[in-house]
This record gives C-alpha cells, sequence and structure tokens, in this order.
C-alpha cells in the first residue's frame, strides 16, 4: 500500500496493525516526519519502507492501494492534479484510494474555520492557539470545494468517486484506479 503524506507515521501504524500481511510504501518529504513514523511505527516498521521526498520520486509500483489522508490540502491546485496522476499511475487497475482533507466552499470559509476553532477548544486546545490556527489555516492553505476536489479526482482518472466521510471542514472520498 502507498501512504503519501506519510508523515508521523499514525496511518502507516493503524494500517498495520489492522492488516498484518500488508507492506506499505510511506512517502514523505520531511525527513524529521519520517524519523517520527519510525519511531511510532516501532516493531511494525520492518513492513514499511519510507522514502523522503514527493511522490515523482517513489517507487513506481504497481500498488495494491493508496492513501493520502490531511495532506493534498497543503498543495496548489495544479500540483495537486499532478500528484493525483502521479499516484493512478502508480495504482493496480481497480485499486482503492482514500483521500481525506480540509474542503469546503469558498463561501463557507469563515464558517467551517470557527466551527474546526471552537471543536479544537472545546477538545481542551488553549482558546489562543485554536484561534492562531483558524487564522494560519485560513491564510495560507489552498483549500478547494469538495466538488473541485472530486473533479480533481476524475480528471486524475480515478472513477467511482465516493464521499465517505463529511465533518466540520474535513471531507474524505474512496475511488479506483
Amino acid at each position: 500500500m502507498l501512504v503519501l503524506g506519510a508523515g508521523g507515521g499514525l496511518e502507516l501504524k493503524v494500517f498495520a496493525e489492522g492488516h498484518p500481511g500488508w507492506s506499505f510504501v510511506g512517502v514523505d518529504p520531511s525527513a524529521a516526519m519520517l524519523d517520527l513514523a519510525r519511531r511510532t511505527l516501532g516493531n511494525l516498521s520492518d513492513r514499511a519502507r519510507l522514502h523522503e521526498g514527493l511522490i515523482e520520486g517513489a517507487p513506481q509500483g504497481p500498488f495494491d492501494a493508496a492513501a493520502c489522508i490531511l495532506t493534498l490540502h497543503f498543495i496548489e491546485r495544479q500540483e495537486r492534479l499532478r500528484t493525483l496522476l502521479e499516484v493512478r499511475r502508480r495504482l493496480k487497475p481497480g485499486a482503492p484510494f482514500v483521500v481525506a482533507h480540509f474542503s469546503f466552499r469558498q463561501n463557507e470559509r469563515d464558517l467551517r474555520l470557527s466551527r474546526y476553532a471552537a471543536f479544537a477548544k472545546a477538545s481542551g486546545i488553549e482558546g489562543s492557539q485554536a484561534e492562531s490556527a483558524r487564522i494560519g489555516i485560513g491564510a495560507r492553505l489552498p483549500i478547494l470545494s469538495p466538488e473541485e476536489d472530486e473533479g480533481l479526482l476524475r480528471e486524475a482518472g480515478f472513477t467511482g468517486v465516493s464521499l465517505f466521510y463529511a465533518g466540520f471542514a474535513f471531507r474524505g472520498w474512496v475511488a479506483s484506479a
């Protein structure tokens, strides 16, 4: 399984614990985050090959599945399409791809980010930190609408695009290569 944006290894660990027969390739541009992924995986790390860099430098596969959790919202639209094309190219025909990230209509931006910050505060995050996160996310992330995100998945060649999660400012889809 290909995991794009392997970050600190949390998805890798969940997938590895839930599926003992699976092996993984994790891709992330940050060496520090991949070091954290190794520590997070612990004794499961022998089932994961971690690759520092972007998707273009990742192994060609073909992979049986792919996931990209909380990553695409950092990538500008055109680069996002290129990234999705590269993921699709590495998957076996019909392989599932799971993706989840910030996604909302621009006319809902203030509402969605305010709810995100309120939830963070209710979860124990210091109010000033939650507010700083809201401001930073709103200013820096190239967040697309759900329709744009679904359109990019289809443009990259994915089929059967289906929303499986919607909460606060996040959406998640599953699609087939």
